[in-house]
């Protein structure tokens, strides 16, 4: 038996079991439980509207003991060994489960990942044992269109078997007046329907990152002198484009200025398939560098990293981007020439020959803005919003260009409306954590209008129709 079908057994099993009694509740107080907890963005929403946690889980040590030392409850580890009958009862589970085996940026396994992958069904089985009267779970928005959608009808699914309205829906935290897009699905749930229920409306807040930002913080650290040198490259790149030159809205590839090699009707796969050595002798690879007389790994090693793979027809999308960038190149090789004469960018590491320019009509200045490594290149946005926080790695930390320094954890905390609480001690450690966390602000303004008909359920659920945020 697949643990896929193990734990779809489980949840079976629990479905004919009885509602358990509802836990004592006065005025505007209910219980939550928090899984996959973190840092407690769910924990910080939830208990500003008058909850109290009775159970969380979380698998990491460090951030186990962190959530301990700022909410008095000790976390369980490993939500996969708890039996869902230990678990005390509770009016609300909410749960960010893990977002790697959906998110785009991975390998997309989804349910197939031996590990996070079938942590839903883990909730599902908690769902069918305790019954709570509301369910908010949240993921990364590739869950929606995950295996065609058939993941998010997997999840849709489970829910309504275990007796629960659902719907889903997508928010950021600039769309709440915080400073940072963060496209995150929510998915909310309820035992006695979702007719009362309606989705906050976003507010048409004007932001700005400044507003998160500390004066001349002690703790704040220059950039590494590796990406401040790419970034001083494509700083050059905009200083020497004419005004007259519409910067490209499209993602600039910088390693195709030059290239020749086949992508539209067939690939360099292809041609070395069918040609051997000799396919792509009369191409050239990268900044225009000669693919004649080498061997086919170093043709390879020639080639861009996104025309390395083994296809025989790119995606429309790539071959858009491929043929965007070098028309553009081709368009205003007199000012970028030189441009590359002097940037060496054929030293630079693959990323950082990217470059995404979001700041269309502003000031040609990379200082002027919030820049972010990524694998996808340099990030250029407006000061108005920070780019999204990602656990990936440290270097993606977001750069405040005009002050020439990464973001503080405390700083990139209050972007998740988690600026109250204790940070892990390792920066490192933080920004993952931070990169992880759950928005507080996103999820409180979903769950106070979840929340107002808590009352009308049986038992002793005495919630007032209108809860308020605290401040």
């Amino acid at each position: 038996m697949s643990v896929v079908e193990r734990q779809n057994e489980e949840v079976t099993l629990f479905l004919e079991t009885p509602a358990p009694s509802a836990p004592e509740q006065t005025g505007r107080h209910f219980t939550f439980i928090d899984l996959f907890a973190g840092l407690g963005g769910f924990h910080v929403a939830l208990s500003r509207l008058g909850g109290t946690a009775v159970f969380a889980a979380e698998w990491e040590p460090k951030l186990n003991s962190l959530y301990e030392s700022n909410f008095g409850l000790r976390p369980a580890g490993d939500i996969a060994l708890v039996d869902p009958e230990s678990i005390p009862d509770h009016d609300v589970l909410a749960a960010g489960f893990p977002c790697q085996p959906f998110s785009k940026a991975g390998e997309q396994l989804g349910f197939e990942h031996t590990l996070q992958g079938q942590l839903f069904f883990h909730v599902a089985a908690i769902i069918a044992a305790k019954k709570p009267q509301k369910v908010v779970l949240e993921n990364v928005p590739n869950l929606m269109r995950h295996r065609g959608g058939d993941t998010f009808r997997t999840i849709q699914a489970t829910l309504r078997q275990l007796g629960y309205d659902v719907d889903a829906r997508r928010y950021s935290p600039h769309h709440f007046g915080v400073p940072q897009i963060r496209d995150r699905v929510y998915i909310v749930a309820s035992r006695d329907g979702l007719h009362t229920f309606d989705w906050p409306d976003p507010v048409p807040t004007q932001t700005d990152v400044r507003s998160v930002l500390d004066s001349d913080p002690a703790d704040a650290r220059p950039i590494r002198p590796e990406a401040l040198r790419a970034l001083e490259v494509w700083d050059d790149f905009l200083t020497s484009a004419p005004r007259e030159v519409k910067l490209p809205s499209f993602p600039i590839w910088a390693m195709e200025f030059g290239a020749t090699y086949p992508y539209a009707d067939e690939t360099p796969a292809a041609l070395q398939a069918e040609l051997g050595v000799n396919g792509l002798d009369s191409y050239t690879g990268i900044l225009g560098r000669p693919l004649k007389g080498l061997g086919l790994a170093d043709q390879l090693a020639a080639l861009p990293s996104h025309a390395r793979r083994q296809q025989y027809e790119f995606p429309r999308w790539k071959v858009d981007f491929i043929r965007n960038n070098r028309t553009f190149y081709e368009e205003n090789r007199d000012w970028i020439d030189p441009w590359l004469e002097r940037s060496k960018l054929e030293t630079l590491p693959s990323s950082f020959q990217k470059f995404e320019w979001n700041a269309q009509g502003g000031q040609r200045s990379l200082w002027k803005y919030v820049l972010q490594l990524r694998a996808s290149g340099v990030r250029v946005k407006r000061p108005t919003t920070s780019p999204s926080l990602v656990a990936m790695t440290d270097t993606q930390i977001p750069i405040i260009g005009w002050e020439k320094r990464y973001m503080t954890p405390r700083e990139c905390a209050r972007l998740q409306s988690l600026d109250g609480i204790k940070l892990p001690e390792d920066r490192n450690v933080a920004y993952k954590a931070l990169g992880n966390a759950v928005n507080a602000e996103v999820v409180g303004a979903i769950a106070e209008p979840l929340l107002r008909s808590l009352r009308l359920s049986a038992g002793s659920r005495d919630v007032p129709q209108q809860l308020e945020l605290a401040g």
